[in-house]
């Protein structure tokens, strides 16, 4: 009976061992992947070739004190496209001027991004509906053939959008889906060809790879805006909500964040690079402060 019960604790000792064991390599191989997963953000991080701490502003006039979404034509910096998020009135500036010119092309509602593509200006509704017509109407007071297309994408929240030039696609950026739970956002890819969009495909950023990346242990992403960075090929999402910005690849497979700290980012809502690859980011004015775009110097 003794040697029983004394083989019985022996088979016990090692089956705590063995698990034990087995506990210790897997922890082991967990802290191996964050710390592979920490290094590889962290070296994604120290190749950003801006600084977000020290951009050049400028204040937008107070026609533009809700500025949203921001464009340059073939990346032209001598003048920037703005809208704002109550008027259909599409604005263009030199960054430095005082007053802005504006070529009205809708009515009142809410109008969250803009893109050029083709000699196109496209603008986004909150509600999806994109608002199109020629770029040479700026010099009119009022733009006209202006098409609007519904029914798009699908019923959701939307701030963002971008066109690629080169290749005629434009991407429409999901900020949120009230009526049901997803752990990602989606972005609508769309062939624009004759003025009309032709769908192409769809992309998700992950919730949990962008909170893993941030170094939050929950975090539900709600992007603003985003453009690509064309001497990369990456792209540059931005979130207002969560105070953030977001790199991935060409695929939009998520690759490193940055926090936008500081007081410079009151409220960031749009997204741009010139030609010479420096990034512009937007803000809405505050209590204190105009509307303004952080232009930040592409690091030679």
């Amino acid at each position: 009976m003794n040697k029983i019960r004394s083989k019985t604790a022996m088979s016990i000792a090692l089956m705590a061992i063995a698990f034990i064991g087995v506990s210790c390599v897997n922890e082991k191989r967990d802290d191996n992947s964050k710390t592979t997963e920490t290094s590889q953000n962290s070296e994604a991080k120290s190749n950003l070739p801006y600084d977000l701490e020290n951009p050049v502003k400028y204040n937008m006039p107070q026609n533009l004190f809700e500025i949203s979404g921001i464009v340059f034509h073939k990346g032209d910096p001598s003048k920037v496209f703005a809208i704002q998020d109550e008027d259909g009135d599409l604005f263009y500036l030199g960054l430095s001027d005082k007053e802005s010119k504006f070529t009205k092309f809708g009515g009142k509602g809410d109008y969250e991004d803009v893109a050029i593509v083709k000699d196109n200006v496209i603008v986004l509704k909150s509600n999806g509906e994109l608002h199109t017509f020629p770029i040479s109407e700026i010099n009119k007071p009022e733009a006209a053939n202006v098409e609007k297309t519904k029914d798009l994408v699908p019923k959701a929240e939307y701030e963002g959008l971008a066109a690629d030039e080169s290749t005629g696609m434009v991407y429409v950026l999901t900020k949120e889906v009230k009526k049901e739970k997803k752990d990602a956002t989606d972005i609508f890819a769309f062939k624009f060809e004759g003025g009309k969009f032709t769908p192409a495909g769809t992309f998700s950023l992950p919730y949990k790879e962008i909170a893993d990346l941030a170094g939050e242990s929950k975090l539900k992403f709600r992007p603003s805006a985003l453009a690509k960075n064309t001497s990369t090929g990456e792209w540059y999402v931005l979130s207002s909500v969560n105070k953030l910005l977001v790199i991935t690849d060409a695929d939009f497979k998520v690759k490193a964040t940055y926090p936008l700290k500081g007081t410079s980012f009151n409220q960031p809502e749009g997204i741009a690079f010139d030609r010479d690859n420096n990034l512009y980011i937007s803000n809405e004015g505050g209590d204190l402060s105009a509307g303004n775009i952080l232009m930040f110097k592409l690091k030679k």
